[in-house]
């Protein structure tokens, strides 16, 4: 049987470090169950990602170098929001920005919890369809070289672990799904 907790409640925050993917603190909280207890926790301010189709039976992916991870990564297009920026503008931002293709249409994938067990980061998850070629515009800290490859592959790539990266796993699996159910840019 399914319960739905209150949210804890936060006490105190202490905040430790603020920099590019938000703050690091810790807070004493109350448990729902009455608990207290001090957290860590990341607060992040969003994310958007997209599945970006070429045409209805390709996708564009980005290897993307990754610091954290020490490795080069098969990616979707993905990035934080701006401050009062709305996920849609960001997922198009986004996708314009990394692979200097610009998107007609989105189609909502719904949003994934990275990880609870420390950040609060919600990555809102979209397909793009109709495509144009734009301007591409990387960041300073982005190592990024795109391929076009079969959506077929690609699915099989993220059951696989060949894609490693989780917002892409969850997007891909997603629109695969979707995709089932006539999700093809209609």
């Amino acid at each position: 049987m399914a319960h739905n907790f209150s949210p804890a409640k936060t006490l105190e925050r202490k905040e430790i470090w603020r920099g590019s993917v938000g703050s690091f603190g810790e807070d004493d909280v109350e448990l729902p169950n009455g608990r207290r207890t001090t957290l860590a926790l990341l607060k992040h301010p969003g994310a958007a990602a997209v599945v970006p189709f070429v045409d209805e039976e390709h996708v564009l992916l980005l290897r993307q170098y990754r610091y954290a991870a020490g490795d080069t990564l098969w990616e979707i297009p993905a990035g934080k929001l701006d401050p009062q920026e709305s996920p849609e503008h960001c997922a198009l931002r986004e996708l314009e920005e990394e692979t200097g293709y610009s998107a007609e249409r989105l189609t909502s994938l719904g949003h994934i919890l990275t990880t609870p067990g420390f950040t609060d980061e919600v990555i809102h998850l979209y397909a793009a369809f109709d495509l144009k070629r734009g301007t591409l515009n990387l960041d300073a800290d982005e190592a990024i070289e795109t391929e076009i490859l079969p959506f077929a592959t690609v699915v099989t790539m993220a059951c696989t672990g060949e894609i490693r990266d989780g917002k892409s796993v969850a997007a891909l699996l997603r629109a695969h799904v979707l995709r089932g159910q006539g999700l093809n840019g209609a």
